[in-house]
């Protein structure tokens, strides 16, 4: 397997990094490391032999974690925060319409399925509302839980 990062290149991590139970002296659950922390790659491993998996160190947090590739981009490539993430519940700020259509009414519950970055300057998702999955910006969403919860996934 071809590796994109090698040892002391400095990366950032695009998804929020929780504990998977497997980080000593925390609860299953806490967040270890916020998306957009940058880290240097301390070790490069695989795990089931299909996945390549880099041993981080984010100095910020001081903490050391797992994380896959897909989860990383180079320290200097271009960033977009993001309010929500995968899997994160969300609420319809607006009434959404496809063609004049009310598809979603305002204040509609959804699911995050995807965090589009790649988009220009703005961050826009693709959310499953009952009955549909569209594509919207940001800013006609709302958070249905606080900021803290929900916000990724376990450590690798």
């Amino acid at each position: 397997m071809q590796t994109r990062f090698d040892y002391g290149d400095q990366v950032r991590v695009t998804r929020n990094v929780r504990n998977d139970g497997t980080y000593p002296g925390m609860d299953v659950g806490n967040l270890l490391v916020r998306r957009g922390s940058i880290g240097f790659v301390m070790n490069v491993g695989t795990f089931l032999q299909d996945q390549i998996i880099y041993t981080v160190n984010f100095l910020d947090q001081d903490r050391i974690v797992g994380c896959r590739e897909e989860e990383l981009i180079g320290a200097d490539e271009p960033w977009n925060p993001s309010r929500f993430e995968t899997r994160e519940k969300v609420r319809a700020a607006l009434s959404l319409a496809v063609g004049g259509e009310v598809l979603v009414p305002a204040g509609t519950e959804g699911e995050v399925l995807k965090v589009l970055r790649d988009g220009g300057s703005y961050v826009q998702y693709h959310v499953h509302f009952p009955g549909h999955v569209l594509q919207v910006p940001e800013n006609v969403l709302d958070s249905i839980q606080p900021s803290h919860a929900l916000e990724g996934r376990a450590a690798s």
